[in-house]
């Protein structure tokens, strides 16, 4: 083999291995920061009670980005991290929503008492 063949060769695979490595991102640091943060937020807010489901699929997913950034699958850790962050954004506005729509069901069953007993004072007060 001649030493330009050679140079050649050796040019081609540093650069197909580079060109490998290239094609992952940073580490996504910031992305499982902001997904563990949501979920333990989530967690927080009752979300286990309105969307037990959807906090599952969150701390599931940040398994995986845990799995494939230890892996050094930066990529992919990205995407299940921000999936992550999404699911966990869903539960605990589903928390939310399903706090408020338990508390407007108690006032409206407080507004119900309160109207009967205003009823019946307004018929013990009646002479007849």
């Amino acid at each position: 083999m001649s030493p330009r063949l050679i140079g050649f060769i050796s040019a081609a695979v540093l650069c197909g291995s580079a060109g490998g490595c290239a094609t992952q991102g940073p580490q996504p640091t910031e992305e499982m920061t902001r997904a563990r943060t949501l979920i333990e937020q989530a967690d927080r807010s009752g979300a286990q009670r309105y969307a037990a489901a959807d906090l599952q699929k969150a701390h599931d997913e940040l398994s995986n980005a845990d799995r494939a950034n230890a892996d050094k699958k930066y990529d992919d850790a990205r995407r299940y991290a921000e999936s992550a962050a999404a699911d966990a954004d869903v539960a605990t506005a589903r928390a939310a929503a399903g706090d408020a729509q338990h508390a407007a069901h108690e006032v409206a069953q407080s507004n119900e008492t309160l109207r009967q007993e205003s009823a019946r004072g307004s018929n013990n007060g009646d002479p007849k």
